[in-house]
């Protein structure tokens, strides 16, 4: 499970010209799934993002999660965090899982998150196409891969 977080002070996603998620202060995670990630990489990652201090405390120090902030998150499912480009100029999205895989962790992802977080957790729809937008702040963007646990 791959994810790219990036701190926002708003972000929203709409699907057919309809806000379908969106949220003030917190965090934008676009979430890459492969057919090897398990509920203990959605356990993981969920636990990680929701604990992870890159918020601002009163001395301007990144201290503070979306926990401690009581912020937002807003998922967006992005199989393209799995392209391979090493050959010719087309990725390869051979290593993204297929929907019948990816679908169902996606689903428990964002009800982790949920529970860690202890509210709801807005989302987009997996396979939809979909318009993103957000404020960065900082900008602050992170990546993370449970592959790559360090």
């Amino acid at each position: 499970m791959r994810a790219v977080i990036q701190r926002v002070t708003k972000a929203s996603v709409t699907i057919d010209h309809k806000i379908k998620g969106q949220i003030a202060s917190g965090v934008l995670i676009f979430l890459g799934i492969v057919s090897e990630d398990s509920l203990d990489d959605v356990k993981w990652l969920s636990k990680k993002i929701s604990n992870l201090r890159i918020f601002s405390d009163s001395n301007g120090l990144m201290n503070l999660s979306l926990i401690d902030q009581n912020f937002e998150a807003l998922v967006i499912s992005q199989f393209t965090l799995h392209a391979q480009t090493k050959k010719g100029n087309r990725p390869s999205y051979i290593k993204a899982a297929r929907p019948e895989v990816a679908t169902p962790l996606y689903k428990q992802f964002i009800n982790q998150l949920k529970q860690d977080l202890g509210k709801d957790v807005p989302s987009g729809v997996f396979g939809a196409d979909m318009k993103v937008e957000l404020l960065n702040d900082g900008p602050v963007t992170i990546i993370i891969d449970t592959k790559n646990r360090e």
